[in-house]
């Protein structure tokens, strides 16, 4: 079973899968992570390399494919736009042949403003100081990108709001969840 997680930058995809993937015992993969370990270069880097950013999409979603290709109970954590241009044809490629499912991952903006973090070119994490004029651009920025894919995230699977719920009891939240709409019973077993 693959479990593939999206939704805008810093809503907690990548701490949500992990999490989620110790619990029920699966891998878990960033996908970005996975795009920079394949290429051997920095997400930005790479990004540079095209005029637009769809050139990057299509180039990077042999990793995701690679990913959906795998024989491994996964949790993958994927991109904002995880079900939109060529990530969306690579998904779809792979959602009949697997047992995959999209969960796309809600919070409020300021909620996701509070976990904003920033790396350089290179993709080394830099600590940037906020004031209340930088807060307010973020968080235009934050809206923008979500109005940009929500589209797409009414495409996954299911949808799970984390707004007022514990980092530690979002997994089981997914997990409750998934029980109610299909047969995971075998793979929570191991719980």
């Amino acid at each position: 079973m693959i479990l593939y997680l999206v939704g805008i930058s810093d809503v907690g995809k990548t701490t949500i899968g992990k999490m989620l993937a110790e619990k029920i015992g699966f891998s878990f993969f960033d996908f970005d992570y996975e795009v920079e370990n394949y290429f051997k270069k920095p997400i930005e880097r790479i990004q540079n390399e095209f005029h637009k950013m769809n050139g990057y999409r299509e180039k990077v979603s042999i990793v995701l494919d690679k990913l959906f290709s795998n024989n491994v109970d996964s949790v993958i954590a994927g991109a904002p736009s995880g079900l939109k241009f060529s990530y969306l044809r690579v998904y779809k490629k792979h959602k009949f042949d697997k047992d995959m499912y999209s969960i796309f991952i809600n919070d409020t903006f300021e909620n996701i403003l509070s976990r904003i973090t920033f790396y350089d070119i290179d993709s080394n994490l830099i600590n940037e100081n906020m004031d209340e004029l930088k807060k307010k651009e973020y968080l235009k920025e934050i809206k923008a990108d979500y109005n940009y894919f929500k589209g797409s995230y009414k495409r996954a699977d299911f949808t799970i709001d984390i707004n007022n719920v514990s980092l530690n009891d979002i997994p089981n939240l997914i997990i409750n969840e998934l029980q109610k709409s299909i047969n995971i019973a075998s793979y929570l077993q191991r719980i």
